[in-house]
């Protein structure tokens, strides 16, 4: 699990997370996160572009501004290409042409990913699994899906916390994190913010080794 940074927040969700694997975006970046912070991740720092949030608000992205942040920051485990969260797969190729790994969307066809495939062993060996919302109901495409995609790369599932426990799915993200530890804190008022968050993290570790669930259970979360 990884926990995305950079929505508009506080210090505090840096502070949380330092230690943990997390996600940075380029379209929600801000300056004190990253001149405060950036260095100290030095454990499992995943960049993307921001692409969904950005769409959703009808603004586009500077694929150079892009690609030139991407660089500042060269310890990071990877970082994604500026896919198409539209729908436009033929555009995110264009995208993938300025780096990054490729991401493979449920609204792709289905050959596109035979293409994906060695373009992101080219690109650190990582592949992305995208899907459009609402992300429920989404099992039987994320197995045949999982299964087509060889053993030697790292897949990494946007926003699909809901299959973190299906076999071959490397790592996810997770933007609600930081409610989660005010659910948790609001429930056991006497533990701090960062013994909430450990919280947080035994459940995703524990939802991943409890990966012999059966499709009722995983379609319910």
């Amino acid at each position: 699990m990884r926990f995305y940074l950079g929505t508009p927040g506080s210090q505090l969700h840096a502070h949380l997370a330092h230690g943990c694997p997390v996600l940075v975006s380029f379209a929600a970046s801000s300056k004190w996160l990253e001149e405060s912070w950036m260095h100290s991740f030095t454990d499992g720092l995943l960049l993307d572009s921001g692409a969904y949030s950005v769409y959703a608000s009808g603004v586009e992205i500077d694929i150079g501004a892009y690609v030139d942040w991407a660089a500042q920051f060269d310890w990071a485990d990877a970082w994604a290409g500026l896919d198409h969260v539209a729908g436009d797969w033929r555009q995110s190729i264009e995208n993938y042409k300025s780096g990054g790994f490729p991401t493979y969307h449920n609204s792709d066809p289905p050959e596109l990913l035979d293409e994906l495939v060695p373009m992101a062993r080219e690109r650190g060996g990582w592949l992305g699994i995208g899907l459009t919302t609402p992300r429920t109901g989404k099992l039987g495409w994320m197995r045949d899906t999982l299964e087509r995609i060889p053993d030697d790369l790292h897949v990494h599932g946007w926003a699909c916390g809901l299959y973190a426990g299906m076999r071959r799915l490397d790592s996810v993200d997770s933007t609600n994190w930081f409610r989660d530890v005010k659910y948790v804190l609001n429930a056991y008022p006497w533990l701090t913010p960062g013994e909430c968050l450990e919280i947080i993290v035994k459940r995703y570790q524990r939802k991943v080794r409890l990966r012999d669930v059966d499709d009722q259970q995983m379609e319910l979360g």
